[in-house]
């Protein structure tokens, strides 16, 4: 494996480097959400970011290098998940963000969504912030758990999954508008699948299979 290229995780350079970088994943960000990928080129980040394209080469050395950095920086945010006091509010609440994330226009995490499919580095780079994300976010899990709202078995990522795809579907794959009470449903439909047990780790046998039989929920 080669060592990361600088502007990519690892050590990160402070004063002027650190501004420099700043301004040029901003400039990624606003390039992305008003061209999109296909518009997104290294000289017309450099003009909008106020540096010499030369910079610009040497530290991220192509398109798909500013893009692991975008990524890469949302990673180094102190965001954490809501925590409402239920398990339907923080879902609903979850649910709430990433809508409207994606659904204002230009969507920059959309853009980057579609970025991922055509540059590799950025794939890898959006597959850590995605981990990153449900790390955080299995807090949500282990409050409803220790609240007695779930069984202690229940996988975090399974439950997760189940109450944001709904929006995902619908925003991203169908780019269609979401309903005024799509957040809470799709929360709803998954706290009370998961209340009733169905995304116990216990019912699922090796890689995540149903135990023989075929059954993965008890009843």
């Amino acid at each position: 494996m080669t060592p990361p290229p600088e502007g990519t995780p690892g050590r990160r350079p402070g004063g002027r480097s650190a501004r420099v970088r700043a301004q040029v994943l901003e400039a990624v960000r606003a390039e992305l959400g008003e061209h999109g990928y296909e518009g997104l080129t290294m000289e017309a980040v450099a003009a909008r970011a106020g540096v010499h394209r030369a910079t610009v080469y040497r530290r991220w050395q192509d398109v798909g290098g500013l893009l692991a950095d975008v990524l890469d920086a949302a990673g180094e945010d102190d965001w954490g998940p809501p925590d409402t006091g239920s398990l339907l509010g923080d879902l609903t609440a979850l649910n709430e963000e990433i809508q409207e994330s994606l659904a204002v226009q230009p969507s920059v995490p959309q853009a980057l969504m579609a970025a991922a499919f055509r540059s590799a580095r950025a794939a890898e780079a959006q597959q850590r912030l995605w981990e990153d994300r449900y790390a955080r976010c299995e807090a949500v899990v282990e409050r409803a758990v220790a609240r007695g709202e779930l069984p202690p078995d229940t996988d975090a990522r399974e439950l997760l999954i189940a109450a944001t795809a709904p929006l995902y579907h619908q925003l991203v794959l169908l780019r269609t508008p979401v309903a005024p009470r799509a957040a809470v449903r799709a929360a709803t439909a998954a706290a009370l699948a998961a209340g009733a047990g169905a995304f116990g780790r216990s019912e699922r046998g090796p890689a995540g299979r149903p135990p023989a039989g075929g059954r993965s929920v008890p009843g």
